[in-house]
């Protein structure tokens, strides 16, 4: 390369910085020209545009905690009434067996009164039965399959056949899945 291909590399970022230099002015002119009270319109619209993002973004803000606050009152109560489930599944168990026994006439009755006095009281708190039936349709969605055994005729493969442990769900959420042998 000779001297002068040097001197011309040298004095091309010149020419490039000088022409960057006149469009930056050329910018500026154009918003110089712009009159001031453009130029509060502009700067106006920017903070309002600020503003509303802000606004929208606070409502929403608003309406999550609201929403989680609302959940976490439904659901404030679950592990108190997941603890009392096997309670509900003893007092179900003894009122069965309390019933083969005719001589327990009147423990039957006390233990029964308890029982639904327990339940009722569950049920005002929003737990509530999930309601299987022997001969449903098992669905892995809804039910929990504790095993399969051969089923007893064909209608009954793939169906529900006994139910080992009833469900719960608190307001809208399952708590505890009903627990079902399955025909196959």
């Amino acid at each position: 390369m000779s001297k002068k291909d040097k001197s011309k590399k040298v004095e091309d970022p010149q020419i490039e910085d000088t022409a960057t230099a006149t469009a930056e002015a050329d910018v500026e002119t154009k918003e110089e020209t712009k009159s001031p009270e453009e130029q509060l319109k502009e700067e106006l619209a920017s903070e309002k545009d600020k503003f509303m993002r802000l606004f929208a973004e606070f409502e929403n803000y608003k309406k999550r905690t609201t929403k989680e606050r609302i959940e976490l009152f439904k659901t404030a109560s679950q592990d108190l009434m997941l603890s009392l489930l096997p309670i509900l599944d003893d007092f179900e168990r003894a009122l069965m067996h309390i019933e083969e026994d005719k001589e327990a006439e009147e423990l039957r009755k006390g233990v029964l009164l308890i029982y639904n006095k327990l339940v009722s009281t569950l049920e005002q708190k929003g737990l509530s039965k999930i309601m299987v039936e022997k001969g449903d349709v098992f669905n892995a969605d809804n039910h929990e399959a504790v095993t399969q055994i051969p089923a007893p005729s064909d209608d009954l493969k793939g169906k529900i056949i006994d139910v080992i442990e009833k469900g719960y769900k608190l307001g809208d959420k399952v708590i505890r899945f009903p627990k079902v042998v399955i025909g196959q």
